[in-house]
């Protein structure tokens, strides 16, 4: 019996060594080298993971780096200060990056956009989205206000006011994470300069329009006729300021009569 279990204990044993001593050499033969470079720039990158890049996480992130596939600015969340760690580590000039965040194009509060129907079923926004007219806002372009962009954010950088989606672009890293999450295609990412925002996404005809919201843009054109700078025009009723072109002088925000063009809306703390 002793016998037995002595010899079933040397061979657990021997297998045991054996697989060990076989996934060593394996590991050896096998290994794949990974350029040092990468582990540097994996170490300088924020690690948030987040996919703003366009990569599987941080270190898909720096392999593209070291590839050639991706700018050494690639990271939104890192911006200009890691982009010149990175720059450093390839041997190369970061060059001038652009600090961006997301702006949430609708104004159609509680108060100022209408309803059609009261919905009480599950607070989702892709959901309601499949909801009669595409939910209940009298506005087929609004915000629906279920904050499945707030759930996508890393950052806590949007949050539901009055029954629309805001962001505060001091938190926001330009992840990319809330357009995708956004089944009205309402979110877009512009400069962090830009001050002069078209907080509207409408493209109903004027009195369409008017009859549901109280401050949707109706296509006027008013501010591109005051745009000394010619960085606004309209297509399908709706106003589209080009931030490359925007001096921000706010002549468009005065002159507009339903006061939809407004410097961004920070949330107070």
């Amino acid at each position: 019996m002793v016998t037995g279990i002595i010899i079933a204990a040397a061979i657990v044993g021997g297998v045991g060594l054996f697989i060990g001593i076989f996934l060593g050499f394996s590991g050896k033969a096998f290994a794949v080298e990974v350029d040092e470079r990468e582990e540097a720039i994996l170490g300088v990158l924020p690690g948030n993971n987040c996919g703003g890049c366009g990569y599987a996480g941080c270190s898909g992130l720096a392999a593209a780096i070291v590839a050639g596939e991706a700018e050494v600015g690639a990271c939104p969340v890192g911006g200009a200060p890691v982009a010149a760690k990175i720059g450093a580590i390839m041997g190369q000039e970061a060059g001038e990056q652009k600090r961006m965040v997301a702006f949430v194009k609708c104004a159609g509060t509680c108060e100022k956009a209408q309803n059609e129907y009261e919905y009480y079923g599950i607070k989702d926004c892709a959901m309601v989205n499949m909801m009669q007219d595409g939910g209940p806002k009298g506005c087929d372009y609004g915000c629906l206000g279920f904050g499945n962009c707030v759930k996508a954010c890393p950052f806590d950088a949007i949050h539901i006011m009055e029954g629309i989606a805001v962001v505060d672009k001091e938190k926001c890293k330009a992840c990319g994470k809330c357009i995708a999450a956004c089944p009205k295609k309402l979110i877009e990412l512009l400069p962090y300069d830009q001050k002069t925002f078209v907080q509207c996404n409408s493209h109903d005809k004027g009195k369409s329009l008017m009859d549901v919201c109280l401050v949707g843009c109706i296509g006027c054109r008013m501010c591109v006729k005051n745009c000394e700078a010619g960085a606004i025009t309209v297509t399908d009723f709706l106003a589209h300021i080009d931030p490359s072109k925007c001096t921000n002088c706010g002549v468009c925000a005065d002159k507009c009569p339903r006061k939809i063009i407004t410097p961004r809306k920070i949330p107070v703390s």
